[in-house]
This record gives C-alpha cells, sequence and structure tokens, in this order.
C-alpha cells in the first residue's frame, strides 16, 4: 500500500462526515438480539430533547463511545441505547415562550391541544442534540432510538406505577415541596439551583414586648404561618418556658414554645421560629408535636393570611411586615446585607417557595434498602470506591420522593377520581372508569421517574423481549458524580423492584457504575455562560476536529474527579493527531506493508525493542481500561505514539532503510505491524483520523470491525530495550550539549567517539549520527574543540568554524560567575540562625530552593566549560 490515497494534510472536515456517514450506512453500531456473541450493553444518560451537545455531554459521550468501540473490536455484541427525556418543565416552558411570541397561553389552547403544538415541536426542532452526536462520533444504535414519551416507555411508566401503588409504594400525601411560583409546579431538589444571595436577617422579640423570645429570619413574612416556637430540649436558659404560650406578633394568635432536638442550641438566640407549611425542617417539628400547617402563602406566592398583608407578593410583603414589627418595636436587630442560600428554578431562575403542598409519593424505604443492599454485596462495583460513602450517605437516608409535578407535558398519572370519591389507578391494560364525575389526575410524573426506567424500559420492559433478555442487566453505566442520587439511585431502586423475577444478580440495572468528575475550565473553575467560560464544543471540534477534543477531554478522565479543559489543549491534541497522520505518510511512503513478522533473530535491536514496547504497551492500556482510567489509557498511548514510536523508532528505522536489502524489508513489515496495532488501540478514543489512516495502511473494510489487538509476551525484550534505552541516553546528552553551545537543529558538526566498554553507538553508528547530526570526520583537518562523556562512551567534536569557542567560555564563565555568587549569598542566609528563626517558613524554602538551583547551574556550567577546548592554532 502506498499513501496515494492519503493527503499530505489531515483535515478532519473532510474525513469526518463521511466516514460517519459510511459507518452508519453499513450497520457497523446495530447488533443482533439473537446472537451468540457475550452481550456488551451501556446506557446514554438521555439527554433533554431541548438540549444541545456541551463540554459535559462531550466528555461523557467520548468515555461511553471508547469502551463500546472496544467491546465491539474485542468480539462483544455491544449496544450503546441512544435516546432523550422529554424533559418536562423545560420543554413545556419553550413551548409556552413560543405561544407567548403570538400572545397565546396554554390555557387558551387547552390541554389536548397544548399537547399537540409540542408533539410538533418536538419533531420540527427537538433532538438537535441528537445530530450533534453524529458529529462528536457517538457509535449509538440509532434503529434502537427511544424516547421517554414514546408508546413503550409510556407503557413501562404506567406498570411501574400500577405496582407501585397496588403495593403500597405509592401514596398521595401533604408534604413540603419545592414550589415555583412562576412555572407553577413542585421542583425536584436537581431542577434547584442555590447561589449565595444577598438578604436580611431580622431579629424579631415575640411574646410580650419586653419578654425574652428572640427568633431570627431571612423571611419574615412567614412569620404569619408559626404555630409554635421551638428551644432545644436540654437549653437550660428556656426550659422553663417549654409548654408555656407566648403572643405571636401582628396576628393575635397565641403559639406554644416545644422542645425539638432539631434545633441548634449555638445557633442565634438558640430559639426558632416553626413555620410548617412553609420550612421542610419545620413541616418535621410540626409532626412530632402535632403542630397546626397553615399555608400563608398561594401558588402565585401571594399571602393569603387575613390581615393587612393578604393580597401582597411575599416579596412585598416582607419589608411591609418589617415596618409593622419595628413600630410595634419587636425588632431587636437588622443585619443588611445578608448573605445566604437561596434556591432558584433553574429554568426560569424565579425564587423557590417551600409550600406545604398535596402531592403524590414514592415510599423509598424498602427500595432505597435494596439499592444500598446491591452495593454492600458486591452485585453493583461503584468505581472509584472512593464514592461509596456518597452513595450510603444518600440511600440509607433518603426521604420520599415526590414524583408529582403540575405540568400539562409528561406522564399523566394514571389515577382516576369518582363522584363518590373513589380512586382508582390503572394499568396499561386496563380500561379507566367512565360515566359522569369520573375524571383523571391532573398532575404528570416527575420526568426523572421514567429516566429511572431507562436501562430497561429501553429494551422493551415489561414485555419479555430477546433483547431484555439479551442485554440487561447493563454491563456499566458511565455518569456524573452530581446524579448517583438523583438518577443513579432512582435506576438502582426501580430496576431491582422492576426486575426482582430475575434474581437477585440479574434485577440490578448495570454491575458497574462508573463515575467522572464535571467539565471545568482550564483554571479549575465550573464552565457558566454568567462566568464568561462557557465553551461550545463544537467550536473547538470546527477549529481542531473531533478527534481532538475527545482526546483531550479522555486525556482528563481521572475517575471521579473534575476535568480541566483549555483551548490549548485541544490544540496540543490536534497537533498529536497530525504527527500521527505525518508518521503513517512516512512508514507508507517507505513502503511499510502490514504481514507476518519475521523471527525476532532476524530483526535489528531496534525493531525488538519498539515490538517489546508495543505489546507491554498493549497490555498496559488493555488493563487501565478494565479500571476505567481513560486519563492513564490516553496517557499510556500518546507517550508510546509520540516519543516511542514517532521521534525514536521512526528515526532510528530511517537507517535501516537507507540501507536497502533484507533489513530493510523487515524494517518495512515491523512499520507496518506497529501502526496498524497503534492504530487500533487508539481507535475507540480518536476515531476518525484512526480509521482514515488504518484502512489507507492495511487496505481493509474498517478499523472498526478489526480485531482489538492482544498483548504477545513473546516479543517482549529486556536486551533490546536496554540497548535504545543506553542508545537514547547518550544521544540525548549530546542533544543537549549541542543545544548548550547554541547550535542549530539542524547544523551539521564532524564528531568521532569511542567505547571503552561495549558496542551501543558503533553497533547503531548511522542511526547514532542521524539522530544527533553528527557528520564523520575527515581524515585530515579534524580538530576536537568539545567532548561530551557519557558512562563508557566518550564524543568528540569538531566545533571550529562552528561555534567561537573563545567568545562561549567567556560566555559560560560570565555565568558561572554569577550562580556562584548567587550560591553565596544563599549560604549565606541559611547560615545565619536569626534568619532561620524568624523568616516565614515559606521563605526559608525559597532560598533552599535557590541554592539547590546554583549548585545544579554550577555544576552544568564547569562541565561545559570542560568539554570546550582551546581552539586550534592555524
Amino acid at each position: 500500500m502506498n499513501d496515494a490515497a492519503l493527503p499530505s494534510v489531515f483535515d478532519p472536515a473532510e474525513v469526518e462526515e463521511p466516514t460517519y456517514r459510511r459507518w452508519v450506512e453499513r450497520g457497523y453500531f446495530e447488533v443482533d438480539d439473537e446472537s451468540d456473541k457475550p452481550p456488551f450493553c451501556v446506557v446514554i444518560p438521555p439527554p433533554n430533547v431541548t438540549g444541545s451537545l456541551h463540554l459535559g455531554h462531550a466528555f461523557e459521550h467520548t468515555l461511553i463511545d471508547a469502551l463500546v468501540r472496544r467491546r465491539r473490536m474485542q468480539g462483544y455484541a455491544a449496544l450503546w441505547m441512544p435516546g432523550m427525556d422529554h424533559a418536562g418543565i423545560a420543554t413545556q416552558n419553550v413551548v409556552e415562550r413560543d405561544l407567548a411570541k403570538d400572545g397565546i397561553s396554554r390555557h387558551d389552547l387547552g390541554r389536548e391541544a397544548f399537547i399537540d403544538k409540542v408533539w410538533e415541536w418536538k419533531a420540527e426542532s427537538g433532538g438537535k442534540i441528537l445530530d450533534q452526536m453524529c458529529r462528536l462520533g457517538d457509535g449509538v444504535a440509532w434503529n434502537r432510538e427511544r424516547f421517554t414519551m414514546d408508546d413503550g416507555l409510556s407503557r413501562a411508566v404506567q406498570t411501574i406505577f400500577k405496582r407501585l401503588y397496588d403495593d403500597e409504594l405509592i401514596y398521595q400525601a401533604e408534604r413540603i415541596i419545592n414550589w415555583c411560583v412562576r412555572c407553577h409546579t413542585a421542583l425536584s431538589d436537581i431542577e434547584v439551583e442555590h447561589s449565595e444571595d444577598e438578604g436580611e436577617l431580622i431579629s424579631i422579640r415575640y411574646g410580650a414586648p419586653d419578654g425574652d423570645v428572640v427568633v431570627a429570619t431571612t423571611r419574615a413574612e412567614t412569620m404569619l404561618g408559626d404555630t409554635a416556637v421551638a428551644v432545644h430540649p436540654d437549653d437550660e436558659r428556656y426550659r422553663h418556658l417549654v409548654g408555656t404560650e407566648i403572643e405571636l406578633p401582628l396576628t393575635g394568635r397565641h403559639i406554644p414554645v416545644v422542645a425539638d432536638a432539631h434545633v441548634d442550641p449555638e445557633f442565634g438566640t438558640g430559639m426558632v421560629k416553626v413555620t410548617p407549611a412553609h420550612d421542610p425542617n419545620d413541616f418535621e417539628i410540626g409532626r412530632r408535636h402535632g403542630l397546626p400547617q397553615p399555608s400563608i402563602m398561594d401558588e402565585h406566592g401571594t399571602v393569603t393570611a387575613h390581615g393587612p398583608f393578604q393580597g401582597l407578593d411575599r416579596f412585598e410583603a416582607r419589608p411591609a411586615i418589617v415596618a409593622a414589627l419595628r413600630e410595634q418595636g419587636r425588632i431587636v436587630s437588622e443585619k443588611r446585607p445578608y448573605t445566604h442560600a437561596v434556591g432558584h428554578c433553574s429554568r426560569c431562575k424565579t425564587v423557590v417557595e417551600p409550600r406545604l403542598s398535596l402531592q403524590w409519593w414514592v415510599k423509598v424505604g424498602p427500595l432505597a434498602t435494596a439499592a444500598g443492599d446491591a452495593v454492600r454485596d458486591g452485585r453493583v462495583r461503584i468505581h472509584p470506591s472512593s464514592m461509596e460513602p456518597r452513595w450510603f450517605g444518600w440511600v440509607d437516608d433518603m426521604h420520599d420522593w415526590c414524583i408529582s409535578r403540575q405540568l400539562w407535558w409528561g406522564h399523566r398519572i394514571p389515577v382516576w377520581y369518582g363522584p363518590n370519591g373513589e380512586v382508582v389507578c390503572v394499568g396499561p391494560d386496563e380500561q379507566p372508569p367512565t360515566g359522569p364525575g369520573w375524571t383523571q389526575d391532573e398532575d404528570v410524573l416527575d420526568t426523572w421517574f421514567s429516566s429511572a426506567l431507562w436501562p430497561f424500559s429501553t429494551l422493551g420492559w415489561p414485555e419479555a423481549t430477546p433483547a431484555l433478555e439479551k442485554f440487561y442487566p447493563n454491563q456499566v453505566l458511565v455518569t456524573g458524580y452530581d446524579i448517583l442520587f438523583f438518577w443513579v439511585a432512582r435506576m438502582m431502586m426501580f430496576g431491582l423492584y422492576a426486575n426482582a423475577d430475575k434474581g437477585p444478580c440479574l434485577a440490578v440495572p448495570f454491575n458497574t457504575i462508573a463515575l467522572h468528575g464535571m467539565v471545568r475550565d482550564e483554571h479549575g473553575k465550573k464552565m457558566s455562560k454568567s462566568f464568561g467560560n462557557a465553551v461550545d464544543p463544537l467550536e473547538w471540534m470546527d477549529a481542531y476536529g473531533s478527534d481532538a477534543l475527545r482526546f483531550t477531554l479522555a486525556r482528563g478522565a481521572n475517575p471521579g474527579t473534575d476535568v480541566p479543559i483549555g483551548e490549548d489543549w485541544v490544540q496540543a491534541s490536534r497537533n498529536f493527531c497530525n504527527k500521527l497522520w505525518n508518521a503513517t505518510r512516512f512508514a507508507l511512503l517507505s513502503g511499510a506493508r502490514v504481514g507476518t513478522l519475521p523471527p525476532a533473530a532476524e530483526l535489528s535491536a531496534p525493531d525488538r525493542w519498539i515490538l517489546s514496547r508495543l505489546h507491554a504497551t498493549v497490555a498496559e492500556v488493555d488493563a487501565y481500561y478494565e479500571d476505567y482510567q481513560f486519563a492513564k489509557l490516553s496517557d499510556s498511548l500518546y507517550h508510546f505514539a509520540w516519543d516511542e514510536f514517532c521521534d525514536w523508532y521512526v528515526e532510528l528505522a530511517k537507517a535501516s532503510l537507507a540501507a536497502g536489502g533484507d533489513q530493510a524489508d523487515r524494517t518495512r513489515l515491523v512499520l507496518g505491524h506497529v501502526l496498524d496495532v497503534l492504530l487500533k488501540l487508539l481507535h475507540p478514543v480518536t476515531p476518525f483520523v484512526t480509521e482514515a489512516l488504518w484502512t489507507t495502511l492495511t487496505g481493509d473494510e474498517s478499523v472498526m470491525v478489526a480485531e482489538w489487538p492482544e498483548a504477545q509476551p513473546g516479543w517482549t525484550d529486556t536486551a533490546a530495550e536496554q540497548t535504545v534505552v543506553e542508545l537514547q541516553r547518550i544521544v540525548t546528552q549530546v542533544r543537549r550539549f549541542r543545544s548548550d553551545q547554541g547550535l542549530k537543529p539542524g547544523q551539521r558538526v564532524p564528531a568521532r567517539f569511542t567505547e571503552s566498554t561495549g558496542r551501543v553507538v558503533s553497533e547503531h553508528e548511522e542511526s547514532f549520527r542521524s539522530l544527533t547530526k553528527l557528520t564523520r570526520p575527515e581524515a585530515d583537518g579534524f580538530h576536537a574543540t568539545a567532548s561530551v562523556v557519557v558512562g563508557e562512551v566518550t564524543v568528540e567534536l569538531d566545533l571550529s568554524g562552528a561555534v567561537d569557542v573563545e567568545a562561549e567560555r567567556r560566555r559560560l564563565t560570565k555565568d558561572l560567575e554569577a550562580e556562584r555568587k548567587a550560591l553565596e549569598q544563599a549560604e549565606r542566609k541559611l547560615d545565619n540562625e536569626q534568619f532561620l528563626a524568624k523568616a516565614p517558613e515559606a521563605e526559608v524554602d525559597k532560598v533552599r530552593g535557590r541554592r539547590s538551583a546554583a549548585e545544579s547551574e554550577i555544576a552544568r556550567l564547569e562541565a561545559q566549560l570542560a568539554a570546550l577546548q582551546p581552539s586550534p592554532s592555524r
């Protein structure tokens, strides 16, 4: 094979789109449910239908795609399930905004017509991210694409709701929820963003104006709903008040003082106001003490409590109430500004209102226990294991899950109410009740409810499909540690519950949870549009190619830790792809081919060395893949490809190729073999460039369907590795000396060498001279003006005409004097007892560092001076 089909420059734009299209057309991503190959299944964490590709997606998808591509090459039936989440509140907001442009609200249309509009929007504008996934190179089975609102998944949702309801694991009750007064719906915890906002801390005297009951609050308006003041049972200051009643200002009501262990006696005055309908902690205190739970605000955030503040917005009521308290002399102190954590709706940024509301809940106790046990007994492994305490911290103390949302877009709760108070939950194969007075519950389910079924609903559950039989449980889930609770724990709970009939080991949704961190900017700061550091990955892919972005992300992927990324790093990865391209072009131009390798005894030491290093790298990469160490496997491949193969072996091979004959033919086979294996190893992370290079090198169909390399210990050659390492050491020292003398990289200098023992240089003389740009000395006229001694090897160089030896000596002598002076100053300070006693430790360490640096530099300069010999007389 030659490089006729390989352009001189790698242009990702010319390669990526046609390559991906060809992969899809040939069905490489698809898999047969009846295949006798071992299964390997991974689901895509379903992106929102409203979403577009961001760096977090690109990061996660790169890791998953690498795992799937490797398993496919290893002979597995590798299935990566694609799909999208219907994203209830986000999608409804998008469509409502579109309607608002025409002056229309969803209420103007009515529920059914509005849902039709959402489906229209989904068909026209939804799923943009799926096209962007193709651009990234995601090897997903597109013929199996799922959507959390499609018929099959809707059937799965209704089935599990009915089962949980019948098992009394779903119930309806009034509880405190996160309420968005703009979106008019309950929010999950993950839909609430907390920020440090400036507010006020008001200390208010309850009871008699001269009494000793003082509470502090950042939300004075909620005092209208107070039903108690709480103190800690062991707080001696207030024990005499427990059981008494005090006046609640502005209301005319009297409320009790209760003792509750939740109260922190060290915080503020050690007294807290209790507002059960507007604070989750207060709600629990209220339940423990049987307190009333009056709601003083409606769903719009408007005060409903009778009195002068009725009808005011919550943020209008706050200053009005403070002013009224001030008039009565009940304000003890006011702190403004007071910075504290405030929750905001992640969609519209409105301040969230904790609110008592009648909602549907999942009783998570037994489900969460099962999820914890699956990790404890080893059926599911969390990687890295350092994340296990976080897992147990959540599942062992999980609160019941609010699953109802006051939206129109989503899975409607399958519960009907009759005219005489009847409540009927309907399964997917049951007819809902009909007749006068029967109505369906207006709410829809939390989006996390349907996505919790994702590992098995996408495979056809509740039907016993061949796909479910083949690919459940999934082998691994790759996801961020930030949704370990919100999504992963819920998939564990529902997977174990829904598939309990399979037995404990087959009921789990996945065998391994491989957790990664968050993508951050190059300074480690969270990426955000508001910070001005958010990056559109498509821009980097346009500039540097998808492979460069993928390789950069993989190199930063240490398990469970955040990933800093900067444009310079993507550019460096682009350079790596170019390096690989150029090395392959050189090999093809040199006649490299893939064929049977000659016996080791017929190969040169450099040939045996690179094969030894190659198969060590194969073993290393395999071990890292099995441990989800993407950063380490990428680094291993980078250093082998760039440092060992491109920088050393290709240069060493040039001497053999130039010599011609059988040795050159053997080197061509080694070149071809190393590239064949290396491109296969790199393919899962950098699929496009490796496809172009490998198919050109081999003439075969696609690297995607090639066999994954296996390490061959028989090629391990310690002697060859020692030989080349020694040669590298000598070459490196000569190169460093050339650089120190100011010689240009390509400047050729006459030199001769002697070896007191061994024949490392003499046996590889042509390679040595090529790598060091040292020519053979002429018979007459060679004058050694400098020498480099590396172990048993002495290299003498004739620098006359190349450098001014005397000028170089003067320069080095001047630098040496400066370093000796710096050393003297550092030692004088370090010998001073007062300096050591009084100076900060950091300053002392700094001086020690200067001393060490000066000593090293003095040794280097003295060696250079010793190597310079006087210029010969002419």
